[in-house]
């Protein structure tokens, strides 16, 4: 059956001429399918740079968002409409603006998990794997880190600048907890245990690496451990074990599932690419201004 619709979906992506971008907590066969697997920077590199003429974005809506602020020009389809980020909500543009008034001389930075308006509404954009570059890279002494808090204290331990966080969290990395690391200590002391920035910073001290998607990626390749640990979204597994297939790699915690990464499927994309639905847009006047905050971004590298 994921035969005939792998066939499918390639037969559709010619005819479309489209690029198919995934990030890494997507599920294995959409992975599989993809002719990019990213984190959120890698992502909105291919997407700014792509000669194709549809963008799938197997993600969730704030990445489609970005693709389309980066190719305005190309169609991009996010296979399921309802795949969002309970994170990104935890901002609106009008609370931002009550921030700012509260914090004048303070930068901007909005985590690239945001949407649309709220970039639009920052000075510079960010991921996990540049954001202390990014804020260091402001001439600001003063930064109001938005929307998620566990990766501002983590950003704050790591510059002199002063940074104000924002009341946000993932919901899938806050389900980490204390127990769970001593619980895999205990089974595996012979293991390493690597985190994204995104849990809290009691977990983020107790763990041997930190790091994005792609630091925790190059840090499974280039680690002389066997055994390691994995203290993000389940999803990053399986590539994980593609890329290195020797080593045994072990999710942190139960919880660390995102459903809004899950909704998206073979099926899914293929309909997509059938029907070209349903197409992501941004409205002009808030996409150029959150287009120059995201090449403000993919400058910092």
């Amino acid at each position: 059956m994921s035969e005939r619709i792998t066939e499918k979906i390639q037969f559709l992506k010619q005819k479309r001429k489209a690029v198919i971008l995934a990030h890494n907590y997507q599920i294995n066969d959409v992975q599989d399918v993809a002719d990019y697997v990213g984190d959120s920077f890698g992502l909105s590199q291919q997407a700014a740079r792509t000669d194709a003429d549809v963008i799938v974005f197997c993600g969730v809506h704030f990445m489609a968002e970005s693709a389309y602020i980066l190719a305005p020009g190309k169609t991009v389809l996010l296979p399921d409409k309802h795949a969002g980020c309970p994170l990104a909500d935890t901002i609106c543009v009008e609370d931002l603006k009550k921030k700012k008034e509260q914090y004048p001389n303070a930068a901007v930075v909005c985590y690239v998990n945001s949407s649309a308006a709220v970039k639009a509404e920052s000075d510079v954009a960010c991921t996990s794997s540049n954001a202390v570059k990014v804020v260091d890279s402001l001439d600001a002494e003063q930064i109001l880190f938005v929307p998620d808090g566990n990766l501002a204290h983590w950003v704050a331990e790591q510059t002199i600048k002063e940074i104000i966080p924002w009341d946000g969290y993932c919901v899938t990395h806050q389900r980490v907890t204390i127990n769970d690391v001593e619980q895999v200590r205990h089974a595996m002391p012979e293991a390493v245990i690597t985190v994204h920035p995104e849990c809290q910073p009691d977990i983020v001290n107790l763990a041997d690496f930190v790091g994005s998607t792609s630091a925790m990626l190059k840090f499974a390749r280039e680690s002389e451990h066997e055994n390691i640990i994995v203290g993000t979204e389940m999803g990053i597994l399986h590539r994980m074990q593609k890329e290195n297939p020797y080593k045994k790699f072990y999710l942190l915690s139960k919880g660390l599932i995102c459903p809004n990464m899950k909704k998206i499927s073979l099926e899914k994309v293929a309909l997509a690419l059938e029907t070209m639905e349903p197409k992501i847009t941004v409205p002009e006047d808030i996409r150029k201004k959150a287009e120059t905050v995201l090449e403000r971004m993919l400058e910092v590298i």
